[in-house]
């Protein structure tokens, strides 16, 4: 019986670890064709910003975006919830504000929600979300509008957090992982033509897919939430690599862990919650794309399932030592040296310039800072939705 669930754990730890393997490689040979069809009219778009209290940075982000916008697009700023002067500031930059004050419904799902219910009068053809925090890289609206127009499915654009000005090793190495996720494996899902999960910026939607969506919740991952949904509703996001959206770590300590265990308490959460749901819907859509979309939320972030992998080998070694099978032990060394080799692969293809080797060889280390974030999940989850303290300058 031991000798069962140890080889059955190491089946489970090995799952996710070649999912990931998988995605990198496919990430090397990328055959997708991301270019939109610029002979076909750009559609009209309005790009919806969801503003609490952004006051310090949003000029930034509005900056960015208004020479991509054309005559009959619209630029829409929710100030929710706010007491700073994110509402003047936004208005000074041309945008049109709207104003949501709820304080017992708080979360960018509820301003998100807010803001289609103020363009269900006069819809465009697509809507773009941003985040208030982000710096929308040049042409990446047109990009990803286009391509939601022409495939009929939501686009997600490349979303990337730049490291502080003077980063940390745990900076250098968060921004990796966050590489990883977010670049590497939805370009990996792209080359093999499956979709890939919303990052929450940088999301292009046709209005028809979008308007019905159930956005109005304190969910703390709800874009994750809202990728399954539309997969499930038949609408599955694609990816769009060449189109870039920027944003920044916080600089505080306090901020930055906060922001890390909101991500991965909801990563984790809706691994539990949807993953069962999703595996049941593709056997009964009959559906790859489904099928590869949980298995995708299976992989869970990568510092995680590096200490899944350590603890699962260390007791099955010396289950082995005490005399129980070596089978269990031999599935997670090979397993090891794949997470191993998908790591290194994702670093010398994608992020070499970004962390130089030397400081590559201290993820364990990055690991062993991350256990008690995961030890609260266990006992205290993040449940409701907190917004990330900002950056006192763009």
């Amino acid at each position: 019986m031991l000798d069962l669930v140890l080889l059955l754990l190491a089946i489970a730890i090995s799952l996710p670890i070649a999912v990931l393997l998988i995605e990198v490689i496919a990430a090397l040979w990328n055959r997708q064709d991301n270019s939109s069809d610029t002979s076909s009219p750009r559609p009209e778009i309005a790009v919806l910003i969801p503003a609490h209290n952004e006051a310090a940075g949003i000029d930034t982000t509005l900056s960015s975006l208004q020479p991509q916008l054309s005559d009959g697009d619209r630029l829409i700023v929710i100030a929710d919830n706010c007491d700073d002067d994110t509402a003047s500031i936004s208005r000074q930059q041309g945008a049109t504000v709207i104003e949501r004050q709820d304080r017992d419904r708080r979360g960018k799902g509820y301003a998100l929600d807010f803001g289609l219910r103020f363009l269900e009068t006069n819809p465009p053809a697509v809507l773009v979300m941003v985040d208030a925090d982000c710096v929308v890289g040049e042409g990446a609206i047109d990009r990803i509008a286009r391509l939601a127009a022409a495939s009929g499915n939501p686009v997600q654009a490349t979303y990337l957090l730049a490291p502080p000005a003077d980063p940390s090793l745990k900076d250098r190495i968060s921004a990796l992982a966050f590489k990883v996720k977010n670049l590497v494996r939805s370009q990996g899902l792209a080359s093999l033509g499956m979709p890939c999960l919303l990052a929450g910026t940088g999301m292009a939607f046709p209005w028809s897919v979008i308007s019905s969506a159930p956005l109005a919740s304190g969910n703390i991952v709800e874009d994750m939430q809202l990728g399954i949904d539309l997969a499930i509703a038949g609408y599955p996001p694609r990816f769009c690599a060449d189109a870039r959206v920027t944003g920044a770590f916080p600089e505080l300590k306090s901020a930055s862990l906060e922001q890390r265990k909101r991500w991965e308490h909801g990563h984790l959460q809706t691994l539990l919650q949807q993953v069962p749901r999703l595996l049941k819907e593709s056997l009964s859509q009959r559906s790859g794309q489904l099928l590869a979309i949980a298995l995708d939320l299976c992989v869970p972030p990568l510092s995680l399932l590096v200490f899944l992998w350590v603890a699962s080998f260390g007791v099955a070694l010396l289950a082995a030592i005490l005399g129980a099978s070596w089978l269990p032990s031999l599935v997670l060394a090979i397993a090891g040296l794949l997470l191993l080799g998908a790591i290194i692969t994702a670093w010398a293809k994608f992020a070499r310039q970004d962390l130089p080797l030397l400081q590559l060889l201290a993820v364990p280390l990055y690991v062993l800072w991350k256990i008690p974030l995961y030890l609260t999940f266990l006992f205290k989850p993040q449940t409701n939705w907190i917004r990330t303290k900002r950056n006192t300058s763009p």
